[in-house]
């Protein structure tokens, strides 16, 4: 997949892919599914390299002991 960017957002992977439209984001499951996260809202105009910071700020309250932070699997 072309202009796509595989996150571990606080221990859950999701993928975040490009399009004309803006992002498409997905939860991916463990045996390669994946599923729509409708409640991921990614303005168009966030860049591949804000991606990271963007969803820490969206997301921080997910944020555990065991998962702490937001890093990039690809």
């Amino acid at each position: 997949m072309d202009n796509s960017i595989k996150l571990d957002v606080f221990g859950r992977q999701v993928l975040a892919v490009r399009s004309e439209e803006g992002w498409q984001l997905y939860y991916l499951s463990g045996d390669g599914k994946k599923r729509s996260a409708d409640d991921l809202i990614v303005p168009s105009f966030i860049t591949e390299s804000e991606m990271v910071t963007y969803m820490a700020d969206l997301c921080h309250e997910r944020a555990t002991k065991k998962h702490p932070k937001i890093q990039r699997l690809d």
